[in-house]
């Protein structure tokens, strides 16, 4: 896997619910990408070899929360990318803390 990005996606709502509801279809625009993602509390991130299709993606989260709903919406954004190599995958990022 060359590339991993983390993205943090706040539409403009009313209430959290709302906020929840559009969040929660960016994440499902996200799953169906059909690449490796992983939510967390205040990000998701998703790892591919395509640097310009997680780009993509990124676009893509914004146009999926304003036709859910927000009038606005911000987002941060990480990238790691290597061309020539391999980024840490989620797993090894965080299985360790995941483990029972």
């Amino acid at each position: 896997m060359k590339a991993s990005v983390a993205i943090q996606v706040l539409p403009k709502a009313d209430s959290d619910e709302e906020v929840c509801r559009i969040v929660d279809e960016v994440i499902a625009y996200i799953k169906s990408t059909g690449l490796t993602y992983f939510v967390g509390p205040c990000e998701t991130a998703i790892e591919g070899d395509d640097y310009n299709q997680l780009m993509e993606i990124v676009k893509n989260c914004q146009l999926v929360a304003i036709k859910a709903g927000a009038p606005s919406v911000s987002a941060y954004v990480k990238i790691g990318y290597r061309p020539n190599g391999e980024v840490l995958s989620i797993e090894k990022k965080t299985k360790k803390f995941h483990e029972k």
